[in-house]
């Protein structure tokens, strides 16, 4: 069976599940533990032969239950009917109290398949295929496939859009960057891991690695922190259907917000997308006993400024984790170019302490949660220095007159392909423009450091080619295009009015 068709089958279960009020995340979710838990059964068999031990059932206070069934595979499968749905309800909480990568997967876990009849369906579909017999590529296709899916139909509801970043923008900017073998590579807000399976992939693909560098690969390369336990789970998952990590090994993921504090981790590349929304917030209960939010500062001496906005505290933090000589790719939203106060004296410091080289203007369009307007900001740390690391920025200006939608007009890795090799990895200081006084719609354009500096605000917010939609009524998008904008924005305006509103209620 290929892999989309698996994907396909298992999906088309999540259509039935809906009318008992399982949710698609939801669904994602159970098939991550079943699948766990079929691997490792596979892995305790010839020719692997693992030896991996599960746990005996555990009452709810933790204790072994005397002769209590083991925590596997093999009993679960066994089972049918009512039998089967207390069983498993009892399986996610005894493995959730174990240690390493299987506690991490199985964290806050919980049954969401009440209808036993259903749940065995999903076993049984499960059951069917040798997972540990599939190459790493398909296995990890077939999980990306339904993380895609989960993110793309229901972003608008559970809002697992933001955890998704479009594989085509990733990939991309792993084709830029290149990451070495034998380098380490974190992302602080991982999400899914996209980030970490493209970078593997480019790696695997690029280089012909010794049993060493596979080693460092698969056990020492990644690291990461995720704070919601349920995209942790599909990140771990994710890595190791893509080979990465032991199935009995401690986890490179980390639970902890990772702006907290600097925990001393140094890293050769910093891959990200820091999470959508501008402020970083915390619930705390008042002296009425009402609980309310509010916006959260992270005061960090290492830290240029102390703001709460969630964005320049990533890009901050992501420039602490750097080794000196390291690289960092980060999606950032607009306003971290424009934004005044914390904003500017932020840019300043990038430009003055790291070599900011180039910035991609993305579409919007491109990403499952609405209305998002974003860059990726490329740079290398550098040693101190009396003088700024940047010389010039490279701009490349992908948004301008161009529509992309995220389902059907998907943006492709093609559709960058002029940039990436613009981008020339090979060598930083041999670029042409393609903009000129004769071609000024050509998207590859250079500013000099002395003219940023000079911008009000030091504002890297720079466009220059016309917008054909304002002046040409025959360049106007196409009526789908045009729809799914209107809608999008829309969608953004109330996000906001919600956020808005929420706050209003959380001060009164």
């Amino acid at each position: 069976m290929t892999d989309s068709s698996i994907v396909s089958k298992i999906w088309n279960l999540a259509s039935v599940l809906r009318d008992d009020g399982v949710g698609y995340g939801d669904y994602l979710e159970q098939i991550t533990y079943l699948l766990f838990l079929k691997m490792a059964d596979e892995l305790n068999k010839p020719p692997y032969s693992k030896g991996l031990k599960f746990p005996k059932l555990k009452d709810v206070e933790g204790n072994e239950i005397t002769n209590g069934e083991i925590c596997d595979w093999e009993t679960i499968s066994g089972k049918r009917g009512a039998e089967l749905e207390s069983f498993y309800s009892q399986l996610l909480r005894t493995l959730s109290t174990e240690k390493g990568m299987l506690g991490q997967i199985y964290t806050k876990s919980q049954n969401k398949i009440q209808d036993p009849s259903k749940l065995l369906k999903v076993i049984d579909l499960i059951d069917k295929e040798n997972w540990n017999l599939m190459g790493a590529d398909i296995k990890g296709k077939i999980y990306e496939g339904l993380l895609e899916k989960n993110a793309m139909d229901s972003s608008g509801s559970s809002g697992a859009g933001q955890y998704f970043t479009p594989r085509a923008l990733i990939k991309t900017i792993v084709a830029c960057v290149q990451p070495k073998p034998q380098k380490t590579i974190a992302d602080p807000a991982c999400g899914t891991g996209g980030f970490f399976l493209a970078a593997y992939d480019w790696i695997v693909s690029n280089n012909e690695l010794d049993r060493e560098e596979k080693a460092f690969l698969k056990n020492d390369t990644f690291y990461g922190n995720e704070i919601v336990a349920g995209t942790r789970r599909m990140c771990l998952m994710n890595m190791y259907l893509h080979n990465i990590g032991e199935i009995d090994g401690n986890t490179p993921i980390k639970s902890a917000d990772a702006l907290i504090s600097d925990d001393g981790t140094r890293v050769d590349y910093v891959l990200a997308n820091p999470p959508f929304g501008k402020k970083s917030s915390m619930t705390i209960t008042n002296e009425d006993g009402v609980a309310e939010k509010q916006d959260m500062s992270y005061n960090r001496q290492d830290f240029w400024e102390t703001t709460s906005n969630k964005q320049l505290n990533f890009l901050q933090h992501i420039k602490t984790m750097l080794k000196i000589t390291g690289e960092a790719a980060v999606v950032l939203p607009d306003n971290v170019l424009f934004e005044g106060g914390a904003g500017e004296e932020v840019r300043k410091q990038l430009l003055k302490t790291t070599e900011l080289h180039t910035i991609l203007r993305l579409p919007t369009g491109i990403f499952y949660a609405p209305g998002v307007k974003a860059n990726v900001l490329f740079f290398s740390n550098k040693p101190a220095s009396k003088e700024a690391w940047t010389k010039d920025i490279w701009f490349y200006d992908y948004r301008t007159n161009i529509h992309h939608t995220p389902k059907r007009r998907t943006m492709t890795m093609q559709h960058l392909e002029e940039f990436i090799t613009l981008y020339n990895s090979e060598n930083l200081y041999k670029r042409k423009e393609t903009w000129s006084e004769k071609n000024d719609e050509g998207r590859w354009r250079k500013y000099a450091y002395a003219d940023i500096i000079a911008r009000d605000k030091t504002s890297l917010d720079i466009f220059w080619i016309k917008d054909k939609s304002l002046t040409d009524l025959d360049n106007l998008p196409d009526p789908d295009v045009l729809a799914t904008e209107i809608i999008e924005n829309i969608e953004s305006g109330l996000n906001s009015f919600k956020q808005i509103m929420k706050d209003l209620e959380s001060n009164n």
